[in-house]
């Protein structure tokens, strides 16, 4: 048995986004519109000129890469007095997290805090429209928020049905200036979502197919895409499908212990989300590599990296080989180069440990075998050095 809830109505294709205007006109009702984003996207220009059709709009452009409860606290507070009909989130996954979570504030008294979990608001969030801009996120299919509370320095999980996005505009021009290493971090942060996918304890036979195929697109597009992310129109379109593809795998599956892993690391350093998921993709799936076996041998097939009568064991150790060349072939930062420190492991283990999507690792994952990866992820850069 397996159960596929998804709201969203997903539009996407090439200039997708230049019709949001005319979108909130004809799918909501006139009134304010409150717009999230950061400063880089807002730099490029993109947000103003997606709303110039519109009146009444009020923009936030400071979001954090980690959005942080009390931004989000702030932002909710003014947009109860615009009282906007709609919340629009322009941006990568923090914006578009960021973008949730305040509509879900406007129509909910307090803080964010008072709300992690799952479904603890008591009024239905405000309508959100999301514009993703990198090719990593998944969050404009997905339900859940992820908010930093600094207090704690931890990742919040803010869950409700209701608060998938009303309507994903996916448009990979969004994607033109978006420099090489944010291309490399977002897409191997779709990776993840859709490695993860695939071998937790909750995937669906749905959710395998949506993974395997986000997974086929991301090995065969994501390196023409770093390389000229700008020019080549075939491989932004491929890369942001993958994207949206395994934001649908995990967003009705899960995530598993790489998440646990950068969450925690996300929230005590400030990491960028994609980097950290990248840094330790690789060490995970070699400590599942026993439990989730028959999946990474199905993906191994699926991307005929070996012959379909090839022995289970060998398939999967060739697709794990296969996502350790890409993250090196991706010039992703060391595990060191992010400044990791050794005295804050036993505190990141505790952390990755009370992630909620801790129980749904292919493989139990204690509190030691945390440490254990973390220690392995600094080991490894030794020996990349020595090398």
């Amino acid at each position: 048995m397996f159960q596929h809830f998804l709201p969203t109505k997903i539009i996407f294709g090439q200039g997708v986004a230049a019709g949001l205007a005319r979108i909130i006109q004809e799918d909501f009702p006139p009134g304010p519109i409150l717009c999230l984003t950061d400063k880089g996207v807002r730099k490029t220009g993109l947000v103003d000129s997606l709303l110039t059709k519109l009146r009444t709009v009020e923009i936030f452009d400071e979001v954090e890469a980690n959005p942080r409860r009390r931004t989000i606290d702030e932002i909710a507070l003014r947009a109860r007095s615009l009282r906007p009909v709609v919340v629009i989130g322009v941006g990568g996954g923090s914006v578009l997290d960021a973008a949730k979570a305040v509509a879900l504030l406007v129509t909910n008294p307090g803080s964010i805090r008072d709300y992690e979990g799952r479904q603890r608001y008591t009024q239905s969030p405000l309508p959100m429209v999301a514009v993703p801009t990198t090719c990593g996120t998944g969050s404009e299919v997905t339900w859940v928020a992820v908010i930093t509370d600094e207090n704690r320095k931890f990742k919040m999980s803010i869950k409700g049905p209701e608060m998938y996005p009303r309507i994903a505009l996916v448009d990979p021009e969004t994607l033109k200036t978006l420099p090489s290493p944010l291309i490399a971090a977002t897409g191997l942060d779709a990776l993840t979502h859709a490695v993860e996918a695939l071998a937790v304890k909750v995937a669906s036979p749905l959710t395998d197919i949506l993974a395997l195929e986000a997974i086929k697109l991301i090995v065969a597009w994501l390196k023409e895409a770093y390389k000229d992310i700008k020019n080549n129109h075939l491989a932004r379109e491929k890369v942001m499908l993958a994207s949206l593809i395994a934001g649908l795998a995990f967003g009705q599956s899960d995530v598993g212990a790489v998440h646990c892993l950068s969450e925690a690391l996300g929230a005590w350093y400030d990491l960028p989300h994609g980097v950290a998921n990248a840094v330790f993709l690789p060490l995970v799936m070699e400590f599942n590599l026993k439990y989730a076996q028959p999946k990474y041998a199905r993906a191994a097939y699926y991307l005929n990296l070996v012959a379909p009568d090839e022995d289970e064991a060998r398939a999967a150790r060739e697709f794990l080989l296969k996502v350790k060349s890409l993250k090196q072939e991706l010039e992703i930062p060391s595990a060191r180069a992010l400044g990791l420190r050794e005295q804050d492991f036993p505190l990141l283990a505790q952390k990755a440990v009370e992630n909620n999507s801790n129980p749904s690792n292919p493989r139990p994952v204690s509190y030691e075998d945390y440490l254990s990866l973390l220690h392995q992820a600094l080991a490894e850069d030794e020996r990349n050095e020595d090398s």
